[in-house]
């Protein structure tokens, strides 16, 4: 019997020794796992959300040498009646209001500051597609009817064999993907945690094998498609994406700080929502977008791409909000209305007839909740009406 106990005892010991070389060996891919669990918990989703370098793989894009682009500020505004509830209630981190291009209104909130680099989420994808028409006007893609494996080979065979550039840059791809936050086994948080423990991104795309209909018939948003367009993009060009972005957008732009790209374990940038701003650059970006690509006196994006890619093209449902090249529009939208948008409540809003950017970062656990985000429209729209003076 004691003969059994020592046996039993130096298993155990064996078994810690082993469990304790495995937690070394593999700490970083623990963490990482660890924060994609926390990432949105009520006590870390403000810090989080500001340092998510810090929790993932990163790769910082440097802004260059030349001078920042100067923002120059006009009369302070004061915000619609009701704003302070509204900033209050969908946890606002900040708030940022350019009109005619000067400075109007800026303010943080939650413990957070200027300084802040916040992530984007879904309004990557908004920045991906102005990537994407400058490497067009580059002579780099043929054709938006191109199908996607001529620039990603490595997607025949996948649910992706078939779609084209556009249909992908519509959301129109045709490929089954869960996008339930909420929900564990869903495929967008499969995806997270191939991010999160050093996986391949392009590989997990390769593997989507299940269609919920054929391409380019019916507009269903699967956040995968942007990261076809990345591997598109890159294919095209041979080079990488935040390589690209760094030279054609982020110099050009003269941003304040240097922002960075959530990654993954192979150093393929997060192009579907792993883009980190200051709230001040994310503006400069939206009022580029506003001047018909042009900034500082030069034409970064062409301006028929920005015409193209920012009114309704997609095919989404009757009444329902409406979708261009990565970028949205209210199901009611005037003319010249549109903004990218990214869960728990980002927006870079912006309304042309107006001359009017906003940015909007926010830690908001209630974002899908139904009429959240026609309120926060709404709230924009008045910000925007009382910038440009009623």
């Amino acid at each position: 019997m004691r003969n059994i106990l020592r046996i039993l005892a130096r298993i155990a010991l064996l078994l810690v020794l082993a469990a304790v070389v495995v937690g070394i060996w593999k700490r970083e891919e623990l963490s990482r796992l660890m924060a994609v669990n926390s990432l949105f918990s009520e006590d870390r989703i403000v810090r989080n959300f500001s340092s998510m370098d810090q929790l993932f793989f990163a790769r910082t894009m440097p802004r260059g040498d030349g001078p920042v682009a100067p923002l120059p500020k006009g009369p302070a505004m004061a915000l619609p009646e009701g704003t302070d509830g509204w900033i209050a209630d969908r946890a606002v981190t900040s708030l940022v209001v350019l009109h005619d291009g000067a400075l109007r209104y800026e303010d943080y909130y939650l413990g957070t500051g200027p300084e802040d680099r916040r992530i984007s989420w879904s309004v990557a994808k908004s920045f991906l597609s102005v990537l994407t028409g400058i490497v067009i006007d580059d002579g780099a893609i043929d054709s938006l009817d191109d199908p996607v494996t001529k620039y990603a080979p490595e997607l025949r065979g996948s649910a992706y064999d078939g779609a084209s550039l556009r249909d992908v840059l519509q959301m129109a791809s045709g490929v089954e993907f869960d996008e339930d936050y909420l929900k564990f086994s869903s495929d967008i948080n499969r995806m997270g945690r191939v991010l999160a423990l050093g996986g391949s991104m392009d590989g997990f795309a390769a593997s989507q094998q299940k269609r919920a209909g054929p391409a380019g018939k019916t507009w269903r948003y699967v956040s995968i498609d942007t990261h076809v367009l990345g591997m598109v993009l890159r294919g095209a060009t041979g080079r990488s994406v935040i390589d690209l972005m760094q030279e054609k957008l982020i110099a050009p732009l003269g941003l304040e700080a240097d922002p960075y790209y959530v990654t993954d374990g192979f150093g393929t940038a997060f192009v579907l929502g792993g883009l980190n701003l200051r709230s001040r650059d994310y503006a400069r970006f939206g009022q580029m977008v506003l001047q018909d690509g042009q900034w500082q006196g030069r034409q970064i994006v062409p301006a028929d791409w920005l015409a193209e890619s920012t009114v309704p093209s997609a095919p989404t449902a009757d009444g329902a909000e409406k979708y261009g090249y990565q970028w949205w529009m209210p199901r009611d939208a005037a003319e010249g209305e549109v903004y990218g948008r990214g869960v728990y409540g980002q927006y870079l809003y912006i309304d042309r007839a107006r001359d009017v950017v906003i940015v909007v970062t926010s830690a908001d656990r209630q974002f899908r909740e139904d009429g959240i985000n026609d309120g926060n429209i709404a709230a924009l729209r008045r910000i925007a009406r009382a910038a440009a003076g009623g």
